[in-house]
């Protein structure tokens, strides 16, 4: 197996003849997808990662670009060969073969593509016709406006590679594993939420008048979606870019914000000061729109930069004002119940961490760690403390309605 570093032939731009093994590609540009070692994407954790076109000439490009690389190859005996596609592309591709198609990532039927995640394993069995001797291999690459401005973005990130069918078999499998593993870390912590949500919801018989179980809940199953959305977005080539925006960002991000401010609220029983509920109810419809209005791609539209600025300004300043509405709540309810709230800090503590991670690594606080060679977040971390923090609080609830529900079995 080979892997194909380059360096590869580039340009900016679409035209199917580019996938033809004949046409004069002497003028392009060359680019190589040689790692520097150790070079990962920061993420998960994937190996081999390199800058894209945003950060070799070509910044703030978005749309189409071709890869092409001349090649001599030779099947293993009694093998047939297969290609090994790139394993993290900005952000749909399609492979060409001496002109054939053999396959990609993303949907190419409309003029617009369609995008998915950004790192999906691939294997491609070469044709008998294009299995062996000269071969051209053509990567036909679309980028979403929604990558423009990220450092480093655009086009392939991790070469491809080239071999027999055997050992590229191989090594895709371990691409499978390598991102099964890294969203593993994000699955497990969502079916802690919704077990906590379960539980939560568990508690209201013993206390019917309490808001604080049913919030907790719902709050709860969209921090859930939110976190397992992760795997089910990588693992997956289901749910487009477009539907992670809106669904999971705008609207279940809003959403959850919310739903924790009422139900620390609630928790801390506290009626006063009455304004924060209309706060709470101002800020997150307000939140939602400006999530939506600051990715003018979702409707093929286009903002001046200042526009886009002052949405990413309002966005910073509408999630700041959660924070400090959460840390309002916290306030008002350890002065008004003392020790009895002070043991729901550590939880408020955690939720900070896992709602305002990005806040919080602009203050210097590390966002990531790659223990084991898999990326394990500062969220997803918080993320398993919280609900162990919400299970002790649960509990310690349930356990106070012990006598009661003692007493009324006793009498029955």
């Amino acid at each position: 197996m080979a892997t194909l570093n380059g360096p590869w032939l580039f340009r900016v731009g679409d035209d199917p003849r580019w996938a033809q093994p004949d046409f004069d590609d002497m003028s392009w540009e060359r680019v190589d997808l040689t790692p520097t070692p150790g070079a990962t994407d920061g993420d998960v954790g994937l190996p081999g990662y390199v800058p894209g076109w945003t950060a070799k000439g070509h910044p703030g490009y978005h749309g189409f670009a071709w890869y092409r690389i001349h090649l001599n190859v030779e099947p293993p005996a009694g093998e047939s060969l297969a290609v090994l596609g790139p394993w993290a592309v900005d952000s749909a591709y399609q492979v060409y073969a001496n002109g054939t198609l053999v396959g990609g990532v993303g949907g190419f039927a409309d003029p617009i593509p369609t995008a998915y995640g950004d790192h999906y394993p691939r294997m491609f069995l070469l044709r008998p016709r294009v299995a062996g001797g000269p071969i051209v291999i053509a990567i036909r690459v679309w980028m979403g406006a929604w990558g423009a401005n990220e450092p480093g973005a655009g086009g392939i990130h991790i070469a491809p590679a080239i071999g027999g069918r055997n050992a590229i078999a191989a090594q895709y499998r371990l691409e499978q594993l390598k991102i099964f593993e890294g969203y593993a870390v994000d699955a497990v912590p969502s079916l802690l939420f919704f077990l906590a949500a379960a539980a939560a919801l568990c508690l209201i018989p013993f206390d019917p008048g309490d808001r604080a179980y049913p919030w907790l809940a719902i709050a709860l199953t969209l921090s859930g979606i939110q976190r397992g959305n992760q795997a089910f977005f990588f693992w997956w080539q289901i749910e487009t870019v477009q539907n992670f925006v809106i669904f999971i960002v705008a609207l279940t991000g809003s959403l959850a914000f919310a739903a924790w401010m009422m139900a620390w609220r609630s928790w801390f029983k506290l009626d006063r000061p009455k304004w924060l509920v209309w706060a709470i109810a101002g800020v997150t419809p307000a939140l939602m729109l400006a999530q939506l209005l600051a990715r003018p791609w979702l409707f093929d539209a286009a903002f001046p930069h200042a526009v886009l600025a002052g949405l990413g300004y309002l966005i910073s300043g509408l999630r700041l004002a959660f924070l400090l509405m959460l840390a309002l709540i916290a306030f008002f309810g350890t002065r008004r119940h003392g020790r009895e709230a002070w043991l729901g800090l550590p939880a408020v503590l955690a939720l900070v961490a896992v709602l305002f991670t990005a806040e919080l690594v602009k203050i210097g606080v590390p966002g990531i760690w790659f223990p084991w060679g898999v990326g394990l977040s500062l969220s997803e971390c918080a993320s398993v403390v919280l609900v162990a923090m919400l299970a002790f609080l649960l509990l310690r609830r349930l356990w106070s309605h012990a006598p009661r529900a003692a007493a009324v079995s006793s009498v029955a």
